[in-house]
């Protein structure tokens, strides 16, 4: 049976919406071989738009590799994760895919990690020595693979922000970009979901990735957009919403992709066939009481100021927040104090600036805030 609201995990198919332009401009980037960086803020569908772009654009000239960083603390295992990515999905054999390891990669210890599930991937277990001329070898891993098959290769690389936390993290950019720039066969596609993170990789002039590749913001989803897939999703069942109550999903989430999804189908659970405005709110609270224990443990460690500061945004106020009648009204302290609040918050990845505007990372959290006691 067909998903009708998909969530928690990437989307494709019918619950894959909207995102025409963004798709477009990435297939463009994908075919012409042009480095792109992608930045937004969590859950808005970063890795559901590349893959949605991986099946528009995959053939036998090009090959698109996914691969996801996130778990990755430091370049060795950075880049054995990614050569393991390269040499699996660029093979349609294992004995190919050994072969061009042992080809390119001969300096290498390889181990290959099965499942007797044929619906697991198989991977590749690398031991890196430490000399630095073995990190250029899995560098250079994807374009010898390419110019020795005679097709190209896009590197899609998810969480990249991660290797600003790495040790000697700003050698190892520019390790990266050293080796990524001259390469002919091979363009990369990079992005992730601190957006704060992302920006300092890219957006500062004194840093390696500095003008590396076309920069595409993913926007929010226009509410018109939710709304008619909400209410086409309702009237596939059987069921009716009404363009105003799938607007005030939409609009109670801040047009959060996952949680629009989220929330709609706790509104579809509950109703048999007619929403009704008492149904919006039971799975409002669902929704909220859900993230309980997931806020609490986010701002378990915050200090008063900074609960405060989160409650302001909570309560409306995106700007001006280093205002006397902000910083009175909320027992912030100081606007000197102010300053140093929204940049820890912001390297929490609680907080995010959007058109010199200061929103929450996560809506939900507002709502939970605005809940408490």
């Amino acid at each position: 049976m067909e998903k009708l609201f998909e969530f928690g995990k990437t989307v494709s198919g019918n619950t894959f919406t909207d995102r025409k332009k963004e798709t477009e401009k990435l297939v463009s980037n994908f075919n012409f071989g042009v480095n792109t960086f992608m930045v937004s803020p969590r859950r808005w569908g970063k890795t559901s738009l590349v893959k949605k772009v991986k099946e528009l654009t995959e053939n036998d000239n090009l090959k698109v590799v996914y691969v996801d960083v996130q778990r990755c603390r430091n370049k060795e295992e950075f880049c054995e994760r990614v050569a393991s990515a390269v040499l699996t999905q660029t093979s349609n054999k294992i004995e190919e895919w050994i072969g061009h390891a042992k080809e390119f990669l001969s300096r290498f210890s390889i181990g290959v990690n099965a499942s007797p599930d044929p619906m697991t991937e198989m991977s590749v277990k690398l031991q890196i020595s430490p000399k630095e001329r073995s990190i250029d070898d899995l560098l250079q891993l994807p374009e010898r693979i390419a110019e020795r098959k005679g097709f190209r290769i896009v590197l899609c690389i998810d969480e990249f922000q991660q290797i600003g936390n790495y040790p000697d993290s700003l050698q190892f950019q520019t390790e990266l970009r050293s080796v990524w720039q001259h390469h002919e066969y091979t363009s990369y596609c990079l992005f992730g979901s601190r957006k704060h993170m992302m920006e300092a990789l890219f957006d500062d002039e004194t840093k390696p990735f500095y003008k590396f590749g076309d920069i595409l913001y993913l926007p929010r989803i226009s509410a018109n957009y939710w709304v008619k897939y909400i209410t086409d999703k309702f009237k596939q069942e059987e069921k009716q919403i009404t363009r105003n109550q799938a607007l005030w999903i939409v609009e109670k989430v801040d047009g959060n992709s996952s949680y629009v999804q989220q929330l709609s189908w706790y509104v579809f659970q509950r109703t048999t066939k007619k929403v009704s405005d008492r149904t919006l709110n039971e799975a409002l609270r669902e929704l909220i009481e859900q993230c309980n224990d997931l806020f609490e443990t986010k701002t378990d460690d915050l200090t008063a100021y900074q609960m405060n500061f989160l409650r302001a945004i909570a309560n409306g106020h995106h700007t001006g927040l280093s205002s006397a009648q902000i910083i009175h009204e909320y027992h912030l302290g100081s606007s000197a104090n102010v300053n140093i609040i929204k940049k820890s918050l912001t390297d929490k990845d609680l907080i995010l600036t959007e058109n010199k505007e200061i929103y929450l990372a996560d809506p939900v959290m507002g709502l939970w805030l605005q809940m408490e006691p």
